[in-house]
């Protein structure tokens, strides 16, 4: 009996001892899955975020961008003819006001700086200053034409930046 004895104890050490290393790998795996698992509430409504643009099918996305394209397209066109029309009518205000820019120059290069409305006074063509009609006259159209040279630079200021936005608005469109 004394060699059935010896025999048993080590085969239930090894079990016990067995039993021990799989229990402390089963602790191991549990806290490693916890681990792991513990960002999982977060992580899913990431996911639930992305998946939610990726279920779009691409023809149900080319279908709505056709359909919003025809939607506002006339609207677009409607509004370049509209820029059309307002650059057409600025270049002809433009055009408009260089003619009687010109047409004031014309007028004021008729009237000599040294003449005087007096016609009596000796020397009327030196130089000498002009009465107080003539050079209110004078002082009148010469803002007249600041006035003009100002609105015709102002102008084709706008109708350039008009000119740049529509470019812009061109190159946008597909």
């Amino acid at each position: 009996m004394s060699m059935s004895t010896p025999t048993p104890s080590p085969t239930y050490g090894d079990c016990v001892a067995s039993l021990r290393t799989s229990l402390s790998f089963l602790e191991s795996s549990v806290a490693t899955l916890g681990a792991g698992v513990q960002d999982f509430p977060r992580l899913s409504s990431v996911l639930k975020t992305v998946r939610h643009y990726e279920l779009i099918p691409q023809p149900t996305l080319a279908a709505a961008e056709a359909s919003l394209r025809d939607e506002i397209g006339p609207f677009v066109a409607l509004l370049l003819d509209r820029a059309d029309r307002h650059l057409e009518r600025q270049a002809r205000r433009i055009e408009t006001l260089k003619a009687r820019a010109e047409l004031n120059a014309g007028r004021l290069s008729h009237y000599p700086p040294s003449s005087s409305g007096g016609g009596g006074r000796a020397g009327s063509g030196s130089g000498k200053p002009l009465d107080g009609g003539a050079a209110l006259r004078a002082k009148v159209v010469r803002q007249r034409k600041e006035a003009l040279k100002y609105s015709v630079e102002r102008l084709e200021l706008e109708v350039q930046q008009k000119e740049r936005e529509l470019r812009l608005r061109l190159e946008q469109q597909p």
